[in-house]
């Protein structure tokens, strides 16, 4: 009886722990961004899951800690110039079709559960187009978010990061 009274409380606070996540909504965010350079070009300058740093202003450092470069499954950390953390996990990675996914694993960002995608495509003229597009939900996942972790927060830090990435990519691609 004892057990049976020790499992049903565990399972009184377990339930309303799991069931916080599926309060919060999904957000989406999607950024565009038109270069004036060849897709292969702009590839090469992001294909690196191991260098987020050479293309993204925010990042200071980019290490490999597990698997390796551009392999599903190798986990990277980016440190930022703030010296905030982010461990990240390559989910797939397509050299060919110039795409790779992600998921983040921890950090200082305001998400959880965040899955995102980048890709480059060839349009017309020689220009690509580069699509960053993350799907997530705010960091506190409760009813009533702590201040800086609700909907509003989470969509703005990732479009700040979404921007200020593909703004530099856009102006180190163009630069002769």
């Amino acid at each position: 009886m004892k057990k049976l009274i020790i499992a049903l409380l565990a399972t009184a606070f377990i339930i309303p722990l799991s069931a916080s996540a599926e309060k919060a909504a999904t957000l989406n965010v999607e950024e565009k961004i038109e270069i004036n350079a060849p897709a292969s070009a702009v590839w090469s300058k992001i294909h690196s899951f191991g260098d987020m740093g050479a293309w993204h202003p925010a990042v200071k450092k980019t290490e490999i800690i597990e698997g390796k470069n551009n392999k599903p499954g190798a986990v990277r950390v980016l440190t930022l110039q703030d010296g905030g953390t982010i461990k990240e996990k390559l989910v797939a990675y397509k050299f060919k079709q110039k795409t790779f996914n992600y998921e983040i694993i921890e950090g200082v960002l305001p998400v959880s559960h965040y899955a995102s995608t980048v890709t480059v495509s060839e349009v017309k003229d020689g220009k690509s187009l580069v699509t960053w597009k993350g799907n997530f939900q705010r960091k506190d996942t409760s009813e009533q978010p702590a201040t800086g972790l609700g909907d509003e927060d989470a969509v703005k830090a990732i479009t700040a990061v979404y921007k200020g990435g593909l703004e530099n990519l856009k102006k180190i691609s163009e630069t002769k």
